[in-house]
């Protein structure tokens, strides 16, 4: 893709936006997508469960993304997880290890927030490179 054009990325892998946004917008050799809160894309509901089955949706969610945008979670250089308690925090980082390069994760922010869209227990997004880069994986 070339610098300086801005392409919206559509994945038939992850939910559709639920609001005037996209899932991603590509530009300048970076991914930027949306927040990934766990919808499964065929109800448009919250995947039944917990914390857990919540964060390996939105994970799912977000590497389909990725993956329309030529990228991978492994990729990421920063990831921003959004919960609505701190104390599933730990539950989140087991999944989340379980998804990145442990051994050259990328930056990340997590914050707790007072409410998510339709009542998510967690929502997550993420800046990543789509050029060929040294170390880029797939």
């Amino acid at each position: 893709m070339k610098t300086g054009v801005r392409r919206i990325v559509k994945s038939g892998d992850a939910p559709p936006a639920i609001g005037p946004y996209s899932q991603a917008v590509m530009m300048n050799g970076f991914a930027f997508t949306s927040g990934q809160i766990p919808i499964d894309k065929d109800s448009g509901r919250i995947v039944d469960g917990g914390i857990l089955e919540q964060t390996e949706k939105a994970l799912d969610n977000l590497s389909a993304v990725l993956t329309q945008s030529g990228t991978s979670l492994k990729n990421a250089v920063i990831v921003n997880i959004y919960l609505k308690s701190l104390s599933d925090f730990g539950i989140v980082n087991e999944c989340y290890a379980r998804r990145v390069d442990t051994n050259n994760p990328p930056a990340r922010v997590t914050v707790e927030v007072s409410g998510l869209p339709k009542d998510a227990l967690i929502e997550i997004s993420a800046i990543a490179p789509t050029l060929p880069f040294a170390g880029n994986k797939k």
